[in-house]
């Protein structure tokens, strides 16, 4: 396998594999990953459909990319997915999967043009005092030692970043700045996190920095992930032939491991409460999604809190009975041993008639009834004591949405602390008490909230315990790599594997795991898409600096005449206007 940029090689279709007729493939896991590997299997590497099988715990597919309609509680998003036009792989895999809305057109090209017509941009960022505007006027507000301590993190070897929280690298006076305010709300990052991952997600989207306080960097689907992306993908395995078995866990995998070769050599299952298994030799290959974001997830409904689930976790005990046979197989406990430090709960609301989408108008400055751009990504709560979010994304959500309803998604960071309105932990409250405290945040007169909540509104709160794992502090070999060393026919994907091209916590990490898996244990002769090289291009890291300099000029040291001097010995080289065009200097 090998990676590739580039026309010549995204347009060329790789020669069939030799010996794939003989081969199978299992699928441990319906998630993203396990879905596009299969899919690249299929589309790239000429393997028929009906020698794949996916093993999948729930009764539906999807993993973490979901949507769903209870029919007592309500519409349940227990997330939403920020992408941008840079998720290579995942373009490149639905640019292959049919529309389930549109004829003769890929989910791609929905996609596109939905984004072209309507394009996402936010109008009020956060807001205090109980839905006021914050006034972040597109600021980051960092000063010197802040934006000092982001050239430090950026410039940094990746092992002087290993096992470090973000705190320990990162002053106060950055923590207290609208950068970290913007960041850590968009992405979920808390100060005890990652310091590593910080700097990959720095890397990743340094093209984006400028598009950070208002959102214009992101792209929305129409609907909700399952919808808009899980539906038509899982379609058209179907009819392609491709075996999904729900409501079935695998429990254990054996390996034959040597010094110099490893092979995965039976599946254990329970499937339906009976207990199965298969021998695996050579060409059967194994793609194992290890550890899960959403495992363990609870929801309440209006009247209920949810759940911390605490118990037994088959994802992550599965990962853990692998990781024990071999070294390389990762250390899981590194990510799921602290619970209080991964776990945050999110809330959806849907409104029932037209009271409260009047204050979600007042803030977002847009009609949520729309059908286009409503709040354009997160509203953040700035004086919220939960670090309180909350987003409307374009109406409907769900194609079995009525027309007066909004589906509302409201998460928090501090779920242990009390409320403003709310004297509760959010990780204690009913629906319809998150409901009182988002309605408090929104500028509902306080006598009016109580009613409100009970009759304008339905809440489904969800708490997950592992939901930001893959963000605690990590070292080299924490994560398995995607195909280790010496394996003969089996590969780790998902969030939890080790790709060292891209950051997690992205569909695209999750479809580049399942190509990159596909490509290597099927020998397919096309590259697999390179990172966007942002991080290496000039003109994207001088854009970056003017904007985390809120506009502000570069001030050259030593005497005026020296720095005219130098400036205009600049001026005539493509160094100088590049300095000019970024507002890094003035243009005399």
């Amino acid at each position: 396998m090998y990676y590739s940029s580039g026309n010549y090689e995204a347009f060329a279709r790789p020669r069939k594999p030799e010996g794939v007729d003989d081969k199978k493939a299992w699928f441990v896991g319906a998630g993203l990953a396990s879905m596009s590997g299969a899919a690249f299997l299929i589309r790239d590497g000429r393997m028929a459909g009906g020698r794949i099988t996916i093993f999948e715990e729930l009764k539906l597919p999807g993993g973490a990319l979901d949507g769903i309609k209870e029919p007592e509680k309500g519409f349940v998003i227990r997330g939403g997915r920020e992408m941008e036009n840079h998720f290579e792989c995942l373009w490149d895999l639905f640019r292959s999967i049919p529309s389930m809305e549109l004829e003769d057109a890929s989910v791609l090209d929905e996609f596109y043009w939905l984004n072209k017509d309507d394009p996402n941009f936010s109008l009020q960022r956060a807001t205090v005092r109980q839905g006021e505007d914050a006034h972040t006027d597109g600021l980051f507000t960092l000063g010197d030692r802040g934006q000092k301590d982001v050239v430090k993190v950026f410039l940094a070897t990746r092992a002087e970043m290993e096992n470090k929280r973000i705190d320990e690298v990162f002053s106060k006076e950055f923590l207290e700045s609208n950068f970290w305010m913007y960041w850590r709300t968009m992405f979920a990052f808390e100060e005890w996190h990652s310091a590593l991952e910080m700097k990959l997600y720095l890397h990743r989207f340094i093209h984006h920095i400028g598009g950070l306080p208002d959102f214009s960097a992101l792209k929305f689907t129409k609907y909700n992930q399952y919808e808009s992306l899980v539906l038509p993908l899982y379609r058209w395995l179907l009819d392609q032939g491709v075996t999904f078995k729900f409501d079935t866990t695998v429990t254990d995998i054996d390996f034959d491991i040597t010094a110099d070769r490893k092979q995965a050599t039976r599946l254990h299952w329970i499937s339906e409460d009976v207990q199965g298994g298969i021998e695996l030799g050579p060409d059967d290959l194994l793609f194992m999604t290890i550890g899960s974001l959403t495992e363990n997830s609870d929801e309440g409904d209006q009247h209920t809190p949810a759940k911390l689930n605490e118990g037994p976790a088959p994802a992550w005990d599965l990962w853990r009975r692998i990781a024990a046979k071999d070294q390389s197989f990762g250390r899981p406990d590194v990510f799921a041993g602290d619970i209080a430090k991964t776990k945050w709960e999110s809330a959806t609301v849907t409104t029932l008639d037209e009271r409260i989408p009047r204050y979600i108008q007042k803030i977002c400055k847009r009609d949520p009834f729309s059908g286009k751009v409503v709040t354009g990504g997160i509203v953040t709560v700035r004086d919220s004591a939960w670090l309180m979010s909350w987003t409307v994304n374009r109406q409907p959500h769900f194609k079995q949405q009525p027309q007066d309803q909004i589906v509302v998604w409201v998460y928090s960071l501090f779920v242990d602390k009390p409320g403003d309105y709310v004297q509760k932990p959010m990780q204690e409250c009913t629906g319809a008490e998150i409901t009182q405290e988002w309605l408090y945040h929104l500028g509902v007169p306080v006598e009016d909230i109580p009613e409100l909540a009970a009759s304008g509104a339905k809440c489904v709160p969800c708490m997950m315990p592992y939901v930001t794992a893959f963000f605690m502090p990590r070292q080299a070999g924490d994560r398995p790599d995607v195909v280790p060393e010496g394996s003969a026919n089996f590969a780790f994907i998902g969030q939890f594997s080790e790709t060292t091209r891209d950051c997690i916590f992205t569909t695209e990490y999750s479809v580049r795991t399942g190509m990159e898996a596909a490509y290597q244990l099927l020998g397919i002769e096309r590259g697999v898409p390179e990172v966007f090289n942002s991080t290496y291009d000039v003109r994207k890291l001088l854009a970056a600096t003017s904007k985390l300099r809120d506009g502000e000029e570069v001030r050259l040291p030593g005497p005026a005449l020296v720095r005219k001097k130098l400036l205009a010995k600049l001026d005539s080289t493509e160094i100088g206007e590049m300095l000019k065009e970024y507002d890094l200097v003035a243009d005399e």
